[in-house]
């Protein structure tokens, strides 16, 4: 498989293209020295694309880099600083980098929020919250009503803790609506669909009255954490499907 087919097979189930709102430059950002010919053995995966994340992927020998949090965000940028020493660590090690934003929080069943909803037992899913007018995240109900604990333990990845709740709402909750990442301020949305729990990544200080008057429960899992779950089942997804060697490069900010 060419780095080309590779990333062809990614947007067959993330679909860029039907988000057009994302000025995040889905796909790829940066090639190798030869798209369409050079065969694509080991494809490393993280959350961010960093010079960390580049030199790990070098070292593990890895052909491909698929990230969550790409290099370019619309904006024309000169290469120099930080950004040049993650080109610099990618193409120096010719390492394609693949990137997908808003695809990747979205995707059902792959993406962060839907994967989030499956982890912790979700049902009757339906789209939820919007951004830029992409819809993104994902709510439900549980089967059974269930502390804010429990529901924190199923949450994390073992040995993980979310960066805070807030306790405002019920003592146990069974309505949840979920955007990874920083999805803060959508906790309007949830109180908007009488929700029992919101589930983010980062959760901001301006928000936090807003759910205390509202009477509603807010676990901030982390914004690294919350989207290490696309890039993980993405993952998994090509190892099965495909049977290319992976590795997910785990580099957490704790926030």
């Amino acid at each position: 498989m060419t780095l080309t087919e590779l990333d062809n097979y990614f947007n067959s189930f993330l679909k860029k293209e039907d988000y057009s709102g994302d000025i995040s430059l889905n796909g790829i950002q940066i090639s190798n020295s030869d798209p369409d010919g050079k065969e694509i053995k080991k494809v490393a995966f993280a959350v961010d694309a960093c010079e960390a994340t580049a030199k790990i992927a070098a070292e593990l020998g890895a052909d491909v880099l698929f990230v969550h949090h790409g290099l370019f965000w619309g904006a024309c940028q000169t290469i120099t600083g930080s950004l040049y020493k993650r080109v610099a660590a990618l193409i120096k090690n010719d390492i394609a980098l693949c990137a997908y934003h808003i695809p990747l929080d979205a995707n059902n069943p792959y993406g962060n929020n839907y994967g989030l909803a499956n982890r912790i037992g979700l049902k009757n899913l339906e789209p939820f919250g919007t951004w830029r007018g992409m819809t993104l995240g994902v709510k439900g109900e549980l089967p059974d009503a269930i502390t804010l604990e429990t529901l924190s333990d199923k949450l994390m990845r073992p040995g993980k803790m979310p960066v805070s709740i807030i306790r405002s709402g019920k003592k146990v909750v069974r309505t949840i609506g979920i955007i990874s990442g920083g999805g803060s301020s959508d906790v309007e949305a949830a109180v908007a669909e009488n929700l029992d729990c919101y589930i983010t990544g980062e959760f901001i200080h301006q928000d936090y009255h807003f759910a205390s008057e509202n009477g509603i429960n807010v676990i901030a899992g982390g914004h690294y954490e919350t989207e290490t779950v696309g890039v993980s089942l993405v993952k998994e997804k090509l190892e099965k499907e495909k049977g290319i060697d992976c590795v997910f490069i785990d580099l957490p900010t704790g926030l």
